[in-house]
């Protein structure tokens, strides 16, 4: 079983930046995939960034390229998504979620066997 809790979520002005964080526990951290998906009200759930197990290959979807950076600390056993130049269509709740099968898919949610509660982000125009 993998536990995953997000937090730095919250209210900012388009423009601004927030960094979330997602802190992992019950299995060897760097032995997985993480990711980061996002869902607004109304929309299904979608990807928005993930980083392999050393860190050093990440993914990003197309709107968020440029903006946000993916990485993860595996001595912390935590994976934090920098938020930067936020747009009002950034507003969502944010998930982390950990894949731990290898050959998969990460710009997917069939990738992934666990999830956190997720975090609000809101930007403001």
């Amino acid at each position: 079983q993998v536990q995953l809790v997000e937090s730095g979520g919250g209210l900012v002005q388009a423009g601004g930046s927030l960094r979330l964080s997602c802190a992992a526990s019950g299995r060897t951290f760097s032995s997985y995939n993480m990711g980061w998906f996002r869902q607004a009200p109304g929309n299904e759930r979608e990807f928005v960034a993930a980083v392999s197990r050393s860190g050093g290959t990440t993914y990003y979807a197309d709107s968020v390229k440029g903006r946000f950076t993916i990485s993860r600390d595996n001595a912390k056993n935590t994976v934090y998504l920098q938020m930067n130049s936020l747009k009002p269509q950034d507003t969502a709740v944010y998930s982390c979620a950990a894949a731990l099968r290898f050959g998969v898919v990460l710009t997917t949610t069939d990738g992934y066997n666990y999830w956190g509660q997720g975090t609000q982000v809101t930007v403001s125009s």
